[in-house]
């Protein structure tokens, strides 16, 4: 095959989307269980009648949330995972992962009793398999990006990276339209005894699509050129790029990994800090205690189980919307402004909304003005803090610790995930602080957490738009 005379765009943006589907597992497999978590509650907490309603609450929050210590854990073996085995080999061992645990989640009986005959005695295993499905989500979450930002050019990385993020909130909007589907199959007590188990086993087909994908795809041409396979890089560099910098490339590809030991404090602390904090910051705003229950929050309004679901789909739209706006965007306006405008705004909405669940009866009010304040947060959120996170942690990072330090940092963010979606049912179930802010107090925090996370990055963020990854190398290295 000869080599190109540009940019073959076409087949990195095969490469990319077929990586994405990894991002799209991500987001169906963390949403799918805003259908289940009241039927989880109903099944595995409720009949405990002898707990306290604090402890139910928090046994509530760990049941929805387990998968996300799985996620701690795929995330902090997926780097090392990836520098040693290959990215490529991550994704399908992240396939795999999701494929069995969503079946066995779904049906956590299997090899123990026959369905729905253990009880509560189910949640154990179900804790199991939820857990496993957390490791895939975590390993997915580091090597899908870290696979794109490693086969995109420079001036077109935000753009690839982005579908990382585009394919997570279509995986999410994906599984409230299957969840509202599959609710609407029966009533409460058929979704309660059924339907949450359709709900999660239907994260098997994505993640056979997945596998396939990844079984087709090549490695990346730094990973080749760090276990030294040159004529491999050379091979993917020469389907893809220019012939004139094919060799440009890997000059700089070989540089930057000679330069330095590999240990994860080559470049200093600040880098990783950099990255820990932007991690910590994406999630603190809140994000996903609204995406785990939305449904939880709609009804709150008063609105009916069909309504609430409606109600997350359409705000699950309006995240793929904005995340395609910036998809457009990180490249022109850069990383810092996005970041900084979507801090500004969802602080603005949160506390807004926070101020209406306090100052106001939501079950009197139309519930329309909840969800266009709702959209609003989603519109700062997907415009900058959902993929313009993803995109700094796969391009910020030299190439000789990157393994080590994206693993540090997205474990980083699951385990501020886990904090988030378990505090946030305690919070909003509290009896004393529904009596002073009537479902608003979780709100207030992620609208403080919103301000400082503009604040951090005004002052500690560099720009990295438009740079290739060698050269966002020397960044850290005059810092």
């Amino acid at each position: 095959m000869s080599s190109p005379t540009k940019v073959n765009t076409g087949l990195i943006l095969g490469l990319a989307v077929g990586a994405s589907l990894g991002g799209l597992l991500f987001g169906y497999d963390t949403a799918v269980i805003s259908g289940a978590e009241q039927s989880i509650k109903f099944n595995f907490v409720v009949p405990h009648t002898e707990w306290s309603i604090d402890f139910k609450n928090t046994v509530h929050g760990f049941a929805v949330g387990i998968a996300l210590l799985g996620c701690v854990i795929g995330s902090a073996i997926a780097g090392p995972l990836a520098t040693a085995l290959g990215r490529r080999a991550g994704m399908l061992i992240a396939a795999s992962l999701f494929f069995v645990s969503s079946l066995l989640s779904a049906f956590p009986e299997t090899f123990l009793a026959p369905v729905g005959q253990m009880g509560t005695e189910a949640i154990w295993p179900f804790l199991i398999y939820r857990t496993f499905g957390g490791i895939a989500i975590g390993m997915a979450s580091l090597i899908s990006p870290m696979y794109i930002s490693e086969i995109a050019p420079a001036k077109q990385r935000g753009l690839f990276v982005s579908l990382e993020q585009i394919a997570i909130v279509v995986g999410i909007t994906l599984v409230y339209f299957v969840n509202m589907q599959i609710a609407r199959m029966g009533d409460a007590e058929w979704l309660h005894a059924l339907g949450w188990r359709y709900m999660l086993a239907s994260c098997a087909i994505p993640a056979a699509i997945f596998f396939v994908a990844a079984l087709i795809m090549p490695d990346t041409p730094r990973w080749y050129m760090l276990k030294g396979k040159e004529d491999k890089a050379r091979e993917v560099l020469a389907k893809a790029n220019p012939a004139d910098e094919v060799e440009t490339t890997l000059s700089e590809i070989r540089g930057s990994l000679v330069q330095h030991s590999g240990k994860l404090l080559s470049f200093g602390f600040g880098v990783l800090a950099v990255g820990i904090l932007l991690s910590v910051f994406q999630q603190v705003v809140g994000i996903n205690a609204v995406l785990y229950y939305a449904p939880t929050m709609f009804e709150n309004l008063g609105l009916g189980k069909d309504a609430a679901m409606l109600n997350t789909v359409i705000m699950g739209i309006a995240m793929v919307v904005f995340t395609v706006v910036a998809l457009f965007t990180v490249d022109h306006w850069g990383r810092k402004p996005l970041l900084i405008l979507g801090s500004v705004v969802m602080a603005a909405s949160l506390i807004f909304l926070g101020v209406l669940y306090q100052t106001q009866n939501p079950a009197e009010q139309p519930g329309i003005i909840y969800l266009i304040v709702a959209i609003t947060y989603i519109a700062g959120f997907s415009l900058s803090w959902g993929p313009i996170v993803w995109v700094m942690l796969a391009e910020m990072f030299p190439n000789s610790i990157k393994g080590k330090a994206m693993s540090v940092a997205v474990a980083a963010q699951w385990i501020a995930n886990f904090i988030v979606s378990q505090t946030f049912p305690m919070m909003d179930g509290n009896p004393q602080l529904i009596a002073m802010f009537n479902h608003g107090f979780s709100f207030y925090v992620y609208g403080i957490c919103s301000i400082l996370s503009g604040l951090f990055v005004w002052k500690f963020v560099p720009e990295t738009k438009g740079r290739t990854l060698e050269a966002i190398e020397h960044l850290w290295k005059k810092a």
